[in-house]
């Protein structure tokens, strides 16, 4: 399997996190992209009409996108056991993995609202609105959804929850999600821990 890879997006690391996880982190060839929300890299449209990255390429050439569906991919990869999406599990940790997805979403509107609009044209309302729904995410997590995110290993939602918590660090660094999250605080300082985690550590 090909994949456009971008070193600082959560998207893909979601699925680079899944294939060290499965051990098949080696069947993977990274593509480099210069995929972007106004200017497009055309190698990606070519196969993927929203340009967007993670997009993968399937040896017999059809196309995989988004990053859900390619960690699906990526897991079936991997031996039948330890699977990052249990049969008995599957649309709860589904439904956490959207949540860790919703919460990116809404983060990188925050980022484009502040680097890449014009600054004469910001709208300060659009962001407080976008991290408002990080902030009910945040809160989920620590409430609602804790046991779902701990029980079970390191699975599929727990990697999405865990990419965005990397991504808030790196990208949102005054941020303090922590103080008012002291489980999910520490479960994120654990699961930092794992190789997969370190390998995949966003750059740029």
């Amino acid at each position: 399997m090909r994949l456009f890879h971008s070193p600082a997006s959560p998207y893909v690391r979601k699925v680079m996190v899944a294939a060290w996880e499965r051990n098949v982190q080696d069947s993977i060839e990274i593509l480099s992209s210069a995929a972007g929300p106004v200017v497009r890299d055309q190698n990606i449209v070519a196969v993927n009409s929203s340009g967007k990255v993670p997009c993968a390429i399937l040896p017999n050439g059809a196309p995989l996108f988004d990053s859900r569906v390619i960690s699906q991919y990526v897991d079936s990869l991997g031996t039948p056991e330890n699977s990052l999406y249990p049969a008995d599990r599957r649309f709860e940790i589904l439904t956490l993995e959207a949540l860790g997805d919703a919460m990116l979403d809404a983060c990188l509107l925050c980022r484009y609202e502040t680097v890449m609009r014009p600054k004469e044209l910001y709208w300060e309302d659009w962001f407080n609105g976008q991290m408002a729904k990080v902030d009910s995410g945040l809160d989920d997590l620590e409430n609602k959804w804790f046991e779902s995110l701990t029980n079970g290993g390191f699975h599929a939602g727990a990697i999405a929850a865990a990419c965005t918590l990397g991504y808030l660090d790196f990208r949102f660094p005054d941020k303090d999600w922590r103080t008012n999250h002291p489980k999910l605080t520490q479960w994120f300082a654990d699961v930092s821990k794992r190789t997969s985690m370190k390998e995949t550590f966003p750059k740029g």
